[in-house]
């Protein structure tokens, strides 16, 4: 049984495949990278990605599941086996449940507003090179309504207006919708992920 590749850029291959899925060509030529995560090879796009939640782990292991796309069921022994074999859940069951090998990744997360405002000096300070636009991918577990987010687009907007370098776009990621910021703009598109598509997602992502 090949293990999946459950490690540090599990969520920049996530995030990679749903850009590229949900919005089109603009994404299409991006790679899983280092300073930012994704980018394309000419340098023109930096994308960088990162995880917004409680820090606790029953939010960390929840995420991880509703990524998967899976139902609330019951773990049999033989999945039970698998993970204290392999060290990973493998997207199973509601929650209940982590690998050992998982549980010092989840530690990182870290809630939206610090989030956005380390990444903010980050890009600034010139931590993530030169790119002509770059864009911040964020996973939340917050269950962000639209006019949340619109604030967030605000909040973020301020801090980073005197700044030479920021970042263009923001992305916040729910389980069944990604929300695509225009920070020049500041407007809010709002896109539908499927339990079909977060299947999908996950399955590309760990292979």
């Amino acid at each position: 049984m090949n293990e999946p590749k459950f490690d540090t850029t599990f969520f920049e291959r996530y995030a990679m495949i749903a850009l590229q899925t949900v919005l089109g060509d603009k994404y299409a030529y991006l790679v899983n990278s280092d300073r930012p995560d994704l980018q394309d090879v000419e340098h023109s796009l930096g994308v960088e990605v990162t995880r917004s939640m409680k820090e606790n782990r029953t939010e960390a292991e929840m995420l991880v599941n509703e990524l998967a796309g899976k139902e609330i069921f019951c773990v049999s022994e033989s999945d039970l086996r698998d993970i204290e074999l392999y060290g990973y859940s493998f997207g199973l069951d509601d929650g209940q449940f982590m690998g050992e090998l998982e549980k010092p990744y989840w530690s990182l997360a870290l809630p939206l507003k610090r989030i956005i405002k380390s990444k903010v000096h980050k890009v600034a300070d010139g931590f993530y090179g030169n790119f002509n636009q770059f864009e911040l991918f964020i996973f939340t577990k917050d269950n962000l309504t639209r006019h949340e987010v619109q604030l967030t687009v605000y909040f973020m907007t301020e801090l980073q207006d005197a700044n030479a370098i920021r970042y263009a776009k923001l992305h916040i990621a729910q389980t069944d919708k990604l929300y695509v910021c225009d920070l020049k703009t500041q407007t809010v598109e709002e896109h539908p992920i499927y339990k079909e598509q977060c299947r999908m997602f996950y399955k590309k992502a760990v292979e």
